[in-house]
């Protein structure tokens, strides 16, 4: 297992559309580790591979629940898709490919996942509240999509300013 190094944004990787995972294999086994304990160490709620330069459809989800350690239980969705959708939240969402930030943003309010996991086997997630703004949020992420994309043009130049300022910053240091 190994902590991989999560892109930030603007890093134009993290706008690719990631592949769909055809081999269900060893090192697909390795990347989900591998996710799972990145996911842990920064400590982040849901991690997708393209976050760290893996282009593949599979996200990992902390499912602890109240009683439970956190990442005593991690969820590794390959291929996930949302089959249904219903209600709306608004979330306080943040990003650890988008440092410094944190937002409210709306989103379905329940959702239905089908993926498979590592060996390949189809299953199903029905998720509602936190849960299931992590999953979309992660989800987002396989298509090119950051949270960035779903808050207020002004929020988002905001945001902007203060990255140009920062990297400005560190380059005269």
């Amino acid at each position: 297992m190994a902590i991989l190094p999560i892109l930030k944004y603007p890093d134009p990787r993290l706008r690719q559309i990631s592949k769909p995972v055809t081999a269900f294999d060893e090192e697909l086994a390795a990347l989900a580790l591998d996710l799972r304990e990145t996911m842990i160490n920064a400590p982040g709620s849901g991690l997708a591979a393209p976050q760290v330069d893996q282009p593949l459809r599979i996200i990992v989800v902390d499912d602890t629940g109240e009683d439970e350690a956190y990442g005593e239980k991690v969820l590794t969705l390959i291929n996930p898709k949302i089959v249904a959708a219903e209600g709306e939240q608004i979330y306080k969402e943040g990003c650890l490919s988008v440092v410094e930030l944190q937002s409210d943003v709306r989103r379905s309010a329940e959702v239905t996942v089908e993926a498979q996991d590592v060996s390949g086997q189809k299953f199903v997630v029905t998720a509602s509240g936190r849960k299931a703004v992590i999953l979309q949020h992660e989800i987002d992420h396989l298509d090119g999509v950051l949270f960035l994309d779903r808050i207020s043009r002004l929020k988002k130049e905001m945001y902007r300013k203060k990255l140009l300022k920062t990297q400005k910053m560190a380059k005269n240091t």
